[in-house]
């Protein structure tokens, strides 16, 4: 007599159908039974698949999975309004199409992992399968923790930058692009780019650098790079423009803050011949050379600007661009035109000097009472003078010369071009990479990048790109959100919540039916622009 009998493999998780035959032994005069293997049972269907005795399916009946959309095999209700969201904005932004051209066997999966990111604030990804189970999604599958490990592994550095091509050349070639690099801490000492370097947020542990390119306008990001946490920023800016020329961006224009700022940098800027717009220090000897004439008249009516509550003036100079030519051994300089934007804020300047006049009293107390720090012996030595006499013994006197020479400078900054703009142009170009730049700390807190954990470098470059594609999502929202003036009465997480509660019905050979959509829900979809979902 035959029957089916089902048995589970505890180490992979897997059920499998076996044949019992139950025959007489003559021998031993009992009951037996032969069992033959018949194949695995799918997850989901209860379906036996048929394989060739070692768990793996028949040669002959394997069958290539099919691309796009699967169909539904069982009756369901799932969560769907903010997959949903996600599965337009994927298609507008063009990301499901990029995905599909660079990762054509786990795309699906890929984009499953950023949905659970986006949508579960912070959450871990050993929760997937609870989401997954509850929400419908473009893999429809669990992601067991050891599948998501491998997926990760599998993203190689091609793939990384053919869709970073793919998605830079949807970018406005016009528009400028931030460059920024931020931080982010590592428990992990088996990681060889992990160090301890100049962290953005004042932790304390080694950390990892991660640096990123983002339209000025969009605020979306499409290229980044890791990098070693003891790099300093300045460091990075060649091989940016060399891989970005990869990329087959020949003619860019980049925005970024003092800390990319070097003559060496500059030179190479100009050298590529891009347009860049770049933060200095006012430290410099020659942006202050350059301030001296107009210092005295520089708070003027006609250079106040009552939107920004500042005074700004510009000043054109010459660059002498410099260009070492190793066919001739030589180095050429050329005169390069370059604009210097200054700027003074006067409620700045007036808390600068306060804080400074703090620092100073606190100082002048250590002398006086004889508890000098070591580490404030060079503002010692700079700031103030020791006087001693047989009567009076010593007395500290403030050098009043280098006090007035550090306030004079209080309430300024300047921002380096080699683009044609008035000065209030460049300050808002300027604000937007700053505004751009929160808006990535907050995005980072989100996705549970503060400190990593992971222990393997294979496995932490596949995470930072999956994690890097669902920063586009959330930045994608976060301008909607603000271009259309939601977050007076919303958060980034209450809106994806408002909509994850709609839900879908699937059963097998009838179309996806969604459940009753309110007003407001359709008001966040077409704020975010996005038509509202419709039984299809």
């Amino acid at each position: 007599m035959a029957a089916i009998v089902y048995q589970k493999d505890k180490r992979s998780g897997i059920t499998y159908a076996y044949e019992s035959v139950s025959y007489w032994d003559k021998e031993k005069q009992q009951s037996r039974a032969k069992r033959t293997l018949i194949g695995r049972v799918d997850a989901e269907t209860g379906e036996i698949i048929p394989t060739d005795g070692r768990g793996r399916k028949k040669k002959e009946e394997s069958v290539a999975p099919k691309r796009g959309p699967v169909p539904s095999v069982k009756t369901s209700r799932s969560f769907y309004g903010a997959t949903y969201l996600l599965d337009a904005i994927g298609e507008k932004l063009g990301i499901t199409k990029d995905l599909k051209q660079c990762f054509p066997d786990t795309y699906q999966q890929i984009q499953s992992l950023v949905y659970f990111l986006v949508l579960e604030d912070k959450n871990p990804l050993y929760r997937f399968e609870k989401w997954s189970s509850i929400h419908k999604h473009p893999y429809g599958k669990d992601i067991p923790s050891q599948r998501s490990s491998e997926i990760f592994a599998s993203i190689t550095e091609d793939a990384k930058m053919k869709f970073s091509n793919l998605q830079g050349k949807r970018r406005t070639e016009k528009e400028f692009w931030a460059y920024e690099i931020t931080s982010i801490s590592s428990y992990s000492e088996q990681l060889l780019q992990v160090q301890y370097g100049n962290n953005k947020e004042s932790d304390l542990l080694p950390q990892l650098n991660l640096a990123l390119v983002f339209g000025e306008k969009s605020n979306l990001p499409f290229y980044y790079r890791k990098l070693a946490g003891n790099i300093p920023d300045s460091k990075t800016v060649k091989n940016l423009l060399a891989e970005l020329d990869i990329l087959g961006f020949s003619k860019v224009k980049l925005v970024m803050d003092r800390g990319f700022y070097s003559e060496d940098n500059i030179n190479a800027l100009f050298n590529e011949h891009l347009k860049f717009l770049i933060s200095t220090k006012m430290s410099l000897s020659f942006i202050r050379k350059e301030l001296e004439p107009i210092y005295k008249n520089f708070r003027t009516f006609e250079h106040y600007s009552e939107k920004y509550e500042l005074y700004y003036q510009t000043v054109q100079i010459e660059w002498l661009n410099t260009k070492y030519r190793p066919y001739k051994g030589d180095t050429l300089s050329t005169p390069r035109h370059i604009y210097i934007h200054y700027y003074y804020n006067i409620d700045k300047a007036a808390e600068d000097e306060k804080a400074f006049d703090r620092k100073l009293i606190t100082l002048r107390n250590e002398l006086e009472s004889d508890k000098r720090i070591p580490e404030n012996e060079s503002l010692y030595n700079k700031y103030f003078k020791m006087k001693t006499t047989p009567k009076r013994g010593t007395k500290v006197i403030v050098n009043e010369e280098a006090v007035a020479k550090a306030k004079c400078y209080y309430g300024f900054f300047a921002l380096l071009t080699n683009e044609t703009m008035d000065a209030i142009t460049a300050l808002e170009l300027y604000r937007n990479r700053d505004i751009a730049e929160k808006a990535f700390g907050n995005l980072k807190e989100r996705l549970n990048m503060r400190r990593t954990l992971a222990s393997s470098e294979k496995s932490l470059d596949g995470k930072l790109f999956v994690e890097f594609v669902a920063l586009i999502y959330l930045s994608y929202i976060k301008k909607q959100m603000e271009d259309a003036d939601l977050f007076k009465n919303y958060t980034l997480q209450g809106v994806l919540d408002k909509l994850d509660v709609i839900e879908c019905f699937e059963t097998p050979g009838q179309e996806l039916r969604v459940s009753e959509i309110l007003e407001k829900q359709k008001v966040l979809y077409t704020s975010l622009g996005i038509d509202p979902p419709s039984s299809l």
